[in-house]
């Protein structure tokens, strides 16, 4: 019982930052609909989707860490938290502030940790780091994305 409490609580984890972070950025997102998007822009419904899927990912593959006998296991969870504080304030930097060069600067070092952490995941159980690769990509897709509004809506 323990373990699948553990595994439920890893999963609500990044779920919860992902919902306060929406939460507090959500006075941007009237103004965000009004600007030019660039090419490849989905539509708002896909976000959310794409986003709690990528966080239960996340929150699976954080558990499999955590449950490892491995000794680098606490530095990997290192980089996870970290990973997960970078991305919890960018669209709060992104959305809330409008700052879209500084959130494009902020979604840069997102990804460099996120590289990090699946190294880091990949030492101990590769599955974990697979299982972020889907992640590293829409970051990447979010860098695009966010990089083309300031360049269209400077």
């Amino acid at each position: 019982m323990k373990s699948k409490t553990n595994l439920i609580i890893a999963i609500l984890i990044p779920l919860a930052v992902g919902a306060v972070s929406a939460y507090l950025s959500r006075q941007g997102m009237d103004s965000y609909a009004a600007l030019r998007q660039p090419p490849l822009s989905p539509p708002d419904t896909v976000f959310p989707i794409v986003w709690t899927i990528l966080y239960i990912l996340m929150g699976i593959s954080s558990y499999m860490i955590y449950t490892s006998d491995s000794g680098k296991k606490d530095n990997a969870l290192k980089w996870y938290g970290i990973q997960l504080t970078l991305n919890f304030f960018w669209s709060i930097i992104f959305f809330r502030f409008m700052l879209f060069l500084p959130a494009f600067i902020w979604l840069v070092l997102l990804i460099i940790a996120i590289g990090i952490m699946i190294f880091k995941f990949y030492e101990i159980k590769p599955a974990a780091a697979y299982m972020n690769i889907p992640y590293i990509i829409w970051c990447i897709f979010a860098a695009y994305l966010n990089f083309g509004v300031y360049i269209l809506n400077k």
